[in-house]
């Protein structure tokens, strides 16, 4: 099988690896990560976050999309995960010069948090629709639910809730907004007595990456592995994101912390009419629940108000709501996957 793929985020990569596998066969070409093999264009090409750093990239992007809508008539089916700032405006050029070849969405954009009208758009430019939340069927006509590709990544879940003597802190996979946590989280750190405080840097940072976005690190131990980090922790401030329902599916009571350019927040406002933005939270909203863990925003976020929320948190209680995430998800996505891309 000859596939292109599109993968832009390290988080796409990440859910790619498990389908790969799964293939005996196959040869890719397209955006992905360069473990994978020799892409058209690295994985962290056009990782960007927020409008202003979107700017300078569109052109950039434009020219990438022509010339993977070209490449399309080389191989058997498209496969593109999440990003669809990139990815829906790639289905559309593809589909226009080469209707016939099967495009796969997996991960999808995420209407029901803004821009609807993208679901009307993914459903005229791909075949297959593979959705990672069972509450996405209300906001698509023809989704599948695959199941979420975290209960197929996590290796271990905890059993109980234990005080281990460690607390977790993870400021983001993206530079603005680590930049932006890491100094609350560092004063905060410094706040908290008696605990191990274990700093999460992603994999994908090489070290002198580390050096020029971290810093200091002395009152730190580093993890470079979210999962184990979680596993020894027994509470972590984290930052918004999908580290957030990793935080939750794991059994780790956490805060979420989440700080933006005051131009990039504001425009987020006017689109995004959810009442929560933690990925656990919004599945619990969907199924009329309560809240299972605090979100603090932009000038939310300091020190004291995080160590606040760490002392009053009712951390059995947390873990106990937080089981009833795996229920509701049901069954990882790497089977349902390589089924469909097997069709």
């Amino acid at each position: 099988m000859k596939l292109l793929i599109s993968a832009l985020e390290p988080s796409a990569n990440l859910h790619l690896e498990p389908i790969l596998e799964g293939l005996e066969s196959c040869e890719i070409f397209g955006i992905f990560d360069e473990r994978f093999g020799k892409p058209f264009l690295s994985s962290g090409a056009f990782s960007i976050m927020g409008f202003l750093d979107a700017l300078p990239k569109i052109r950039e992007a434009k020219r990438a999309i022509k010339v993977m809508a070209r490449m399309s008539f080389f191989v058997d089916k498209v496969l593109l995960i999440d990003s669809p700032a990139f990815n829906l405006p790639l289905a559309k050029a593809i589909k226009t010069i080469n209707p016939n070849v099967q495009i796969i969405y997996y991960i999808l954009p995420k209407v029901w948090a803004w821009r609807p009208k993208r679901a009307v758009k993914l459903e005229k430019y791909c075949d297959i629709l593979a959705s990672i939340f069972p509450f996405e069927n209300l906001c698509y006509t023809k989704s599948t639910y695959v199941g979420n590709p975290l209960l197929d990544e996590i290796p271990h879940f905890k059993i109980r809730h234990e005080k281990t003597g460690t607390i977790a802190f993870l400021p983001g996979s993206r530079k603005s907004e680590i930049r932006a946590l890491l100094p609350i989280y560092k004063e905060l750190a410094a706040k908290i007595e008696d605990k191990e405080k274990l700093l999460v840097i992603p994999a994908h940072f090489t070290y002198r990456e580390i050096v020029d976005i971290y810093g200091d690190l002395g009152m730190f131990k580093i993890s470079r592995n979210t999962y184990d980090a979680f596993l020894q922790s027994e509470f972590a401030f984290v930052c918004s994101g999908t580290a957030t329902l990793e935080a939750a599916l794991v059994g780790v009571p956490f805060v979420l912390a989440y700080k933006a350019k005051a131009f990039d927040y504001w425009i987020a406002k006017q689109f995004v009419k959810l009442k929560h933005v933690g990925l656990a939270n919004i599945l619990f909203d969907f199924e009329q629940e309560e809240p299972l863990h605090v979100e603090l925003l932009q000038e939310e976020v300091y020190a004291d108000n995080l160590l606040h929320v760490y002392e009053q948190t009712d951390q059995e209680v947390f873990f106990e709501r937080a089981t009833k995430l795996r229920t509701l998800l049901e069954h990882g996505s790497k089977e349902a996957m390589i089924s469909i891309m097997k069709l």
